[in-house]
């Protein structure tokens, strides 16, 4: 099997890392090293980390101690911090894992095999599932070319080749990771059959509202093609739970538009993406237009349909 490592980063997790580091452990293939970063935190997760650590050599704890601001940038600072601790290892494929998931022991191994024979594969992961009425659910499971921050998988050269995270003023690392890889020829793929279970869900930690009104500000700053924006928001207020979300977000970008603010993306960044997004909502229509046609078909079979 490849080797691979792990990095997480980590700011008061104590109530979720246990569940995490059990499940990297119980791994059939485990990490050749897995870094956890502990950005600045105040509660029991550098003492959680520090237990499993002296049993288990290929866990690293890393505490960042310098006062920084906590923004959107933290997180993938943190994570570049534990990269570049890195060097003394040898790996073939690297991988972001947030401090609030658990894994099924397969995870690993048989993702790993999904790379193989795939050398134009640069990026993948498994399907994020979150809690719904006490059960978990998959998270936007048709979309099978976005993996959430918390999954992603790099192959190396697909990682070396982005020149890693880049930090953003309103978030979004992932995004940004999983465009530029495509612009450089990799491809980036979701794999359903391989569950990962999010123990807080994306926006809990503070205002859902705040959170999706921050989702809009990101679109914009990346460049998002309006149209698609629009018609995404407005896709989500048909579902009753994303309804106040879909809501907030579209604010949120209509809110830079209106300001003008600048977008952190390059030129050919911007016109990639908007091409991907218009190509999503032509395949998107035409699906639709099928269905139509399907359901508007003359029977051909001389009967009338009862």
């Amino acid at each position: 099997m490849p080797s691979y490592v792990l990095v997480t980063a980590a700011y008061n997790e104590e109530a979720f890392i246990e569940k995490t580091i059990l499940s990297v452990v119980g791994q059939t293939h485990r990490p050749t090293r897995w870094v956890i970063v502990s950005d600045g935190s105040t509660d029991r997760t550098d003492d959680i980390v520090r237990q499993y650590a002296a049993r288990n050599e290929f866990i690293h704890l890393l505490r960042v101690v310098e006062d920084h601001p906590r923004n959107f940038a933290a997180q993938v600072n943190a994570i570049n911090k534990g990269v570049a601790s890195l060097t003394d290892v040898h790996y073939d494929f690297i991988g972001n894992l947030d401090a609030d998931i658990s894994l099924e022991p397969f995870y690993y191994e048989r993702l790993l095999k999904n790379f193989e024979g795939e050398p134009s594969l640069g990026l993948g992961g498994g399907l994020l599932h979150e809690k719904v009425r006490g059960e978990f659910k998959p998270r936007r499971p048709g979309m099978l070319n976005s993996i959430p921050h918390a999954l992603h998988l790099f192959r190396r050269e697909c990682y070396e080749s982005i020149a890693g995270y880049v930090a953003l003023p309103y978030g979004g690392p992932d995004t940004y990771a999983e465009v530029s890889a495509r612009m450089k020829g990799w491809r980036v793929q979701v794999f359903p059959e391989l569950p990962a279970y999010h123990h807080r869900p994306t926006g809990t930690a503070g205002s859902i509202t705040r959170h999706c009104f921050r989702q809009g500000l990101m679109d914009y700053s990346l460049g998002a093609d309006p149209l698609f924006e629009v018609a995404k928001c407005l896709g989500r207020l048909r579902q009753a739970p994303y309804l106040a979300c879909g809501l907030a977000r579209l604010s949120g970008f209509l809110w830079a538009c209106f300001r003008r603010e600048r977008r952190v993306a390059s030129k050919e960044f911007m016109e990639f993406w908007r091409a991907e997004q218009v190509n999503s909502m032509r395949n998107l229509r035409r699906k639709f237009s099928g269905k139509q046609a399907n359901v508007q078909a003359p029977s051909t079979s001389g009967h009338r349909d009862l």
